[in-house]
């Protein structure tokens, strides 16, 4: 069973690798004596974007067309781009969904001339993985349309692949893969969140006078205990439905497109239309004028439940709490809203948030109504309240500042960038901390309060918070500054201060195998081999959300020689170390640069085109765990552990604690 097992890794492992997410087809049409059109299509897979022609600075790479022999009589044209804000290149790029069309007129020198040769480079990503492929295309000028073949990058004549091949042990494991889908932890996450929400929305002077009256009025208005226990219940229900249908709109917007709310989150104007909003939502919760959603529609809905009564007439009183209480949840919704709409899914995660918040909004009443003696425990309504309402002003600006933050990235303004952003949050707190003990007022609040035990609490554990990002605005080199933050702070490249490498994080790292694998052999060290790119999405994502775990980090840092291999690396090799490869079909290609390199010697000796890809293996060859790609921290973390723990014990020494 084990052999059939490991059979069907292998075909699936070789079918994965196999495919291509970009397959080309060309054609020419002739337009004249000597001259064509030659029009080149890609057909791009669902959730993979191909990017432009031209990219910015820093972008992804472009797609780039070589064509030989031949002289180009006007320029490249394309079909119709898409264009958005990549969050982790912080700008816009523009690429291709789901098919690109590429037009160029050529003219070719005589009539003996039967097919073009076009060298081309190309990026391409998804939401885990990227490609970097450096392919060859042939035109026909007969007119037919061809399907071109993409060459398999393992297809080498046993001469050229000892130019790279690598002696490797454990082999096997190769055929495993340990990546993991997130999606539904977001998920369980977002309806956390949202609970949590609910639970502090309760806690406020809007809903939680409420609750004793509601469930008062069940119990004793109706006719048995039980009717009341059952429209008590059916009125809590019927919370959690109304908050979870308040997210169905964005579900019409994701299915027309699916990009559709991360462009929107990612928008300059919008960013700056939710700091604007965060910004009156906290000097609401200050106290200086009230939010409320139209008096009239209250009436209306409080008219129409008492008229209807039965099931209908619950469900109108259930919405009419949401319309009521909205001075005090509309913050906590908008910014549970505003936190998903960049996510990928951002409808589903919509949903989940907003049905956490739902719940935690009517636990209480359906929990009061099963044991109506517990009422008498509430806590009186009272000036904490109040203060609650400020507290969580001050938390809503600190929100506001990110959508500000979110808008100079998009326009690269350079305003608020990291140190200034955790420079306000400072200022912001230790505004907080100054209220909780009396130093600042705001409207309906006595001159001369008691600070209670309460405050006292709330305000020492924001003073550690302050504490705890103070050295997020000094120069360091510390890997675990702010990662409770991680990805909410601009990323760390967005800083006032010079970066001291080219490495993540400042990490030590070797940017050729041969150099790295020495140092492993002279440090009897692991290895921890990490195939990049510079214009990799997710590559930047695993070094600035996983890697910069304090317990992955020390582990890479500590116990490990870091070798990345950047594919797309466009420098020239010296001319003696430029070589040829020969594939069986008879194909000839050119290493001229260190991207081709490392991407020739990632698909021979570990059957891989894609990044990021993360091997563990020491330096006699011997793999130590399934390749891994992109990931969270805790499977990041659970993967160098378990790699690490197979090591030999007699030939290496570290610390796994």
């Amino acid at each position: 069973m084990k052999k059939y097992i490991l059979l069907l890794q292998l075909l699936f492992t070789a079918a994965v690798f196999a495919q291509n997410p970009v397959r080309w087809t060309t054609q020419a049409i002739q337009t004249d004596t000597l001259k064509f059109d030659l029009i080149i299509t890609a057909e791009i897979e669902e959730k993979w974007h191909l990017y432009a022609t031209e990219m910015p600075e820093d972008g992804p790479l472009p797609t780039d067309f070589i064509f030989n022999d031949v002289a180009l009589t006007s320029p490249l044209t394309h079909s119709e781009l898409i264009t958005g804000f990549d969050p982790i290149f912080e700008m816009e790029l523009s690429y291709f969904d789901y098919e690109a069309v590429f037009y160029q007129p050529i003219s070719v020198p005589d009539q003996s001339v039967t097919e073009v040769l076009v060298d081309l480079i190309y990026q391409a990503c998804d939401d885990k993985l990227c490609i970097f492929r450096d392919e060859q295309l042939v035109v026909s000028l007969s007119g037919d349309s061809q399907q071109q073949q993409s060459e398999d990058l393992t297809a080498l004549t046993p001469a050229s692949e000892k130019k790279l091949k690598i002696q490797l042990k454990n082999t096997d494991l190769l055929a495993a893969s340990t990546a993991q889908d997130t999606g539904s932890s977001t998920i369980w996450n977002l309806f956390l969140l949202g609970f949590v929400g609910g639970l502090i929305a309760l806690l406020t002077p809007c809903v939680f006078p409420m609750i004793p009256l509601t469930v008062s009025f069940f119990t004793k208005q109706s006719n048995t205990k039980r009717q009341g226990l059952t429209n008590a219940l059916l009125y809590a229900f019927f919370i959690v439905l109304i908050y979870a249908l308040m997210s169905l709109p964005f579900h019409f917007l994701d299915s027309i497109n699916p990009e559709i709310l991360n462009t929107i989150s990612t928008n300059i104007w919008l960013n700056i239309f939710f700091f604007l909003i965060f910004v009156v939502f906290a000097f609401s919760f200050f106290g200086y004028y009230e939010l409320t959603l139209p008096s009239s529609w209250v009436n209306r809905l409080d008219f129409a439940s008492t008229k209807s009564g039965g099931f209908i007439g619950i469900f109108l009183m259930a919405l009419t709490l949401a319309i009521v209480s909205f001075s005090c949840t509309g913050p906590i919704l908008g910014s549970l809203l505003a936190g998903t709409l960049s996510s990928n899914g951002g409808a589903t995660q919509l949903t989940a948030g907003m049905s956490g918040f739902g719940l935690a909004l009517a636990l209480p009443f359906g929990l009061f109504a099963l044991f109506p003696n517990l009422l008498h425990s509430l806590p009186k309504s009272s000036g904490w309240m109040n203060t609650l309402k400020v507290v969580l002003g001050f938390i809503e600006l600190a929100l506001a500042i990110k959508f500000l933050s979110n808008a100079d990235l998009v326009g690269h303004w350079g305003i608020i960038k990291r140190e200034i952003f955790i420079g306000l949050w400072i200022l912001i707190f230790v505004l907080m901390i100054a209220y909780l003990f009396g130093f600042i007022r705001f409207p309906h609040h006595p001159k001369k309060t008691k600070v209670g035990s309460g405050k006292v609490l709330i305000a020492v554990i924001t003073l550690a918070f302050v504490s705890y990002l103070f050295p997020g605005i000094l120069p360091t080199t510390s890997s675990n500054s702010l990662q409770l933050l991680a990805g909410f702070p601009p990323p760390t490249f967005y800083s006032i201060y010079p970066t001291e490498t080219d490495c993540p994080l400042n990490l030590d790292c070797y940017k050729d195998f041969d150099e790295g694998f020495n140092v492993a052999q002279a440090t009897n060290k692991p290895i921890l081999l990490d195939f990049t790119g510079w214009a990799c999405v997710n590559c930047r994502k695993v070094e600035e959300n996983v890697w910069s775990d304090p317990e992955i980090y020390r582990l890479i840092n500590e116990e490990l020689v870091l070798i990345s291999l950047y594919v797309d690396d466009r420098e020239m090799l010296a001319d003696e170390d430029q070589f040829t490869l020969e594939y069986t079909s008879g194909r000839i290609r050119n290493i001229e640069t260190v991207g081709q390199k490392w991407a020739a010697f990632q698909a021979i000796n570990f059957n891989s085109v894609a990044q990021p890809h993360y091997i563990l293996m020491i330096p006699d060859g011997t793999i130590l765990a399934p390749p891994q790609q992109y990931t969270d921290i805790s499977t990041y973390l659970r993967w160098l552990k378990n790699g690490l723990a197979n090591v030999p014990r007699q030939d290496f020494e570290f610390n796994l604690e």
